[in-house]
């Protein structure tokens, strides 16, 4: 008599349940890795957020009111196919500026997304940058800039460039009103972002493990021809060599940030 080998019942896994970490392979359920933070429970690696999960993780709930989310890049070089790829993406830019509440704070705040050409810094990263700073200048509000970038988008050349110095008389202004600037550097924070308003905060705060540079760690081992050492341009060597303030666990970030909040803004400026 044949045997009945259908498989008909069985039941499949759905798509999405489960993320194989980048660095020790586990794999981890995804509510998880959720609740987790986006942060492997196994051995700690961290996964890059978007912008909009950056936002969800500081403020408050329902909190976060966006401005400038209509502005989006054009080519003005004409550079092959950026006009192509820059309609790929379902993001406007690779950055998200808004204000929100953190803890009983009030603060503009400006995320960098990643995801979106690898976070590269172009006219309207730094349009919306410095419509961040005057917009904490006309509220008199502390400003918190988050950022995650390869550096200067080359699509847009000098038009990219100039942004640098753009944002960092805007965050001078800022200064000058005697209004606090926190930089928050995550993975990675790289090229002519951190040679401009990344390196510039008041206090500037980083996630474990982040690397943090100008040039990438290749870059320079080709140009110089050495052997760079272990833990180069990470956070914790960065700190070392004084350029950041704090390391801080990304599960303390938020708690983190009230506090120094609390030192910058006076009772009056609480939500």
């Amino acid at each position: 008599m044949p045997v009945n080998t259908t498989t008909s019942g069985k039941k499949e896994i759905p798509e999405g349940l489960w993320t194989k970490c980048k660095k020790c392979e586990q794999i981890i359920y995804n509510k998880e890795l959720e609740e987790n933070l986006k942060v492997c429970p196994k051995c700690g690696y961290y996964f890059r957020l978007s912008a909009r999960e950056r936002i969800e993780q500081l403020t408050e709930p329902k909190s976060f009111k966006e401005f400038d989310e209509h502005l989006s890049p054009t080519d003005p070089l004409g550079f092959p196919d950026y006009a192509k790829k820059i309609k790929s993406y379902n993001v406007p830019d690779a950055i998200v500026t808004g204000e929100g509440k953190i803890g009983p704070y009030k603060a503009i705040l400006a995320v960098m997304d990643f995801e979106f050409m690898g976070g590269s810094m172009g006219s309207v990263v730094g349009e919306k940058i410095t419509r961040a700073a005057e917009k904490a200048i006309d509220k008199k509000l502390p400003l918190i800039i988050a950022s995650s970038s390869g550096g200067a988008r080359m699509q847009e050349g000098v038009l990219s460039l100039m942004q640098m110095a753009k944002t960092s008389a805007a965050l001078a202004r800022l200064s000058d009103k005697g209004l606090p600037f926190i930089s928050l550097l995550t993975d990675p924070t790289t090229g002519g972002v951190t040679a401009s308003f990344a390196m510039l905060g008041d206090v500037i705060v980083a996630e474990p493990k982040a690397l943090i540079g100008f040039a990438g760690p290749r870059v320079i081992e080709q140009t110089i021809r050495q052997q760079l050492p272990e833990g180069f341009q990470l956070s914790e060597f960065v700190q070392q060599h004084g350029m950041i303030d704090i390391i801080i666990e990304r599960k303390e970030l938020k708690n983190t940030l009230i506090k120094l909040l609390n030192y910058f803004v006076s009772p009056g400026k609480k939500a």
